[in-house]
């Protein structure tokens, strides 16, 4: 009788432990006080790809909305372009990015996600490409950190996206536009 309802509080006991996914959110994505010593001129346009929506089976994930969202973020507090311009219309400049590669663990006490996102940049007024990037990140977040493993894989996650949002604008920082 016990082997017979072993397996079943055992899988009772994880669910309890892990509990449900949360998705990664813009705000756990946020740069904390973003500046690149550069501040352009000019309007830019985010669009985000590749990434997707969290069900409460499924792992972390981050979703578009959420990333295109902290880029935005990031943008507008650290000044690097005048402004960011919703739709399609009136910006001076396009950033893509689009998610390349996302690892998720499935279990650990010390948990590392690994992040690749591919970041372009295009002058609007004649498509050309002024930036094209390969951006690698990582986070790491430790059991004493957070006991839950969906928090520490959501706080993982949020920590390798913030420092993949943080090298790509440091990048384009950097450019001469």
């Amino acid at each position: 009788m016990v082997t017979r309802y072993g397996g079943f509080i055992v899988a009772a006991i994880v669910l309890v432990l892990a509990g449900c996914a949360s998705p990664a959110s813009r705000e756990g994505m946020a740069l904390q006080s973003p500046f690149f010593g550069k501040q352009f001129p000019y309007s830019v346009r985010v669009q985000t790809s590749g990434g997707s929506e969290t069900s409460a089976l499924d792992t972390i994930n981050i979703s578009d909305s959420d990333l295109k969202a902290a880029i935005e973020d990031a943008v507008v507090q650290s000044k690097l372009f005048k402004s960011v311009v919703q739709g399609k219309d009136g910006s001076d400049y396009e950033l893509n990015v689009r998610v390349i590669y996302f690892s998720k663990p499935i279990f650990g006490g010390t948990l590392t996600v690994e992040f690749e996102t591919a970041w372009s940049l295009i002058k609007v007024g004649d498509r050309s490409v002024v930036m094209r990037k390969s951006v690698k990140s990582s986070g790491t977040v430790t059991m004493s950190e957070a006991f839950a493993f969906v928090t520490r894989a959501r706080l993982a996650v949020e920590a390798a996206a913030r420092e993949n949002i943080r090298q790509g604008l440091k990048a384009i920082s950097e450019l001469d536009l």
